[in-house]
Order: structure tokens, then sequence, then C-alpha cells
């Protein structure tokens, strides 16, 4: 109660400082760096993440899908398996896809361009103080260390997941009322386009290139830039979309059975069929079961 009330005149008199962070790498699957903060800083977090998060929650696009109540990456398979029965006028047309994926998303967040959108819907001094506290104890060095190129949110802080959807909501609403383009999810800084012309689809890369770069600062991961058919097979959140069925990502195969095998983990191995339910996977859950 001593360490609340003191933290709580700190908060009061803004003299409130963020701590430093403890680093940690984990693998998940690919190797991530983890920024944990303190107990005491992980209060602030806490209290922030509430009062923002019901005023932001109203304004993302339906078609955002990270880190929000309701939603999460089943409701955005579901929502692309009706695009894509839209796209094709059930599986009647070619139903093609663009796949977009942006370079080292959070460690490339650029702190003045967030702050700047903050203050658009933010009008109180004392929040946004806090805010940037908050948005400032961290620096990536992807950007350098100077205050004018400061860069990156930490993993590790309950509040980088509301600001990095803050952060793409620009582009969100871009896409929605700069392109007009109807069927497009995105899930954190993964995202698509679904449409019967290809030609449509290779004509918006330098445009959304361009919007990425000039407006925030990102830049799409040439390696995971991609126009697909349906039919062709489709990799997204985990799974490989097909127009009648979707199928577990290979790799995801592998690292499921390598953490079960040999394990006895009950809520390890009811996770996974909880997962399989979402998709063509009948004999994995049998074989699990």
């Amino acid at each position: 109660m001593d360490n609340l009330l003191i933290l709580h005149e700190e908060l009061k008199k803004e003299i409130y400082a963020h701590g430093l962070y403890k680093y940690f790498r984990i693998n998940d699957p690919k190797p991530r760096d983890i920024h944990k903060a303190s107990v005491r800083d992980r209060l602030v977090h806490h209290a922030i993440y509430r009062v923002l998060y019901p005023y932001f929650s109203k304004r993302f696009i339906a078609d955002s899908y990270s880190c929000q109540l309701g939603k999460g990456t089943h409701k955005a398979l579901n929502r692309f398996r009706r695009f894509a029965f839209k796209v094709s006028r059930n599986h009647t047309r070619t139903c093609w896809i663009l796949k977009c994926d942006i370079r080292k998303f959070f460690a490339n967040i650029d702190h003045q361009i967030l702050l700047q959108i903050l203050q658009k819907h933010i009008q109180d001094a004392d929040t946004l103080w806090l805010l940037n506290q908050v948005v400032k104890s961290f620096n990536s060095g992807e950007g350098g260390m100077t205050r004018h190129t400061a860069m990156g949110l930490p993993l590790g802080n309950l509040t980088s997941q509301l600001l990095v959807n803050i952060y793409m909501h620009e582009f969100d609403q871009w896409v929605k009322r700069g392109l007009k383009f109807k069927y497009y999810i995105r899930y954190a800084d993964d995202f698509v386009f679904l449409s019967t012309d290809r030609n449509e689809l290779e004509r918006l890369i330098p445009r959304i290139q361009d919007f990425l770069q000039n407006k925030l600062k990102l830049q799409l991961h040439p390696n995971k830039l991609f126009i697909k058919t349906l039919a062709s097979g489709v990799d997204f959140l985990g799974w490989v979309h097909f127009p009648d069925h979707r199928v577990l990502r290979t790799a995801t195969k592998r690292r499921m059975l390598r953490k079960v095998v040999g394990f006895s983990n009950e809520a390890m191995t009811s996770s996974y069929l909880g997962m399989l339910s979402h998709g063509n996977a009948r004999k994995l859950e049998k074989f699990l079961e």
C-alpha cells in the first residue's frame, strides 16, 4: 500500500519516471526479444489500458482483429473465409489474395509519429504527459538514439498491444477511405486484400509501400509479400486456406507434435485440440486424443 501511495503521488505531481526493462529472449516459434517492465510500471500500463482501450476500440475498423476483446485469430479466420466466399461468388470465380507483412513491426514504431497520432485523439495534457513517459521509456535502436529518431515499442508491455493498433489504425482508415477497399483484413502486422483482379492487387503494392513509408515510417517485408490464388493455398494466421477447407501450416504442425510427443500435459493437449477444431485437422485431433 505504501508503494501504491508513493506511485499515486508521483503521477499526481507528474514526477513519475518509467523504470528500466528486464530483457530476455523467447522462441515462439521464431526468436523474439521481450522487454519486461517492473511491477510498478506494469500497474501504470494497466491503468492506461483500462482508460484508453474502451475509447479506441470503438474507433477501430471492424476487420482489425488483434488484441481486442471479442476478436482474435479465430474471428479473423472466419472473416477471411466469408470474404473469400463473397469475392469468388461461391467459388465460381478466381479469388486472388495479396498478403503483406511489416518488417520488424514493433521495433520500427516511430515515437514522434505515434505521439502525434495520440494528440489527435487525446486533449488531456496530463494523459499525454504520461503516455510520453511510457512511449519514450524504450528505444529499439533501429532508428538511432537521438530524440527525433527514437523507435520501437517493447513486446512485453500491455500498452504496446494497444498502441500498435492505434498506430496501424491510420493505415486501416486509409485503406477504407482512401483506397475504398472492401475486402481487407488485418491482424497486427499481417494483412490481406482479396480481389478477383490480380492487376488491381499489383497496383496496390506501390501505393501501400508509399503510405507506410511516408506516413508511418514502416516497410513491407520483401520475403513475406505475395499474390496467390485461393485455390493454390494461402498461408494466413497459421493456417493454409483453400476454397472449401483450411489445414494447419506445416511448421505449426511440426512444432505442435514436438511439444506433445513424450509429454502428458493435459492442458497443452486441450489447448491444441481447441485450436485444431477451427480447421480441417481430424487426423491430428485423433492423434492427440
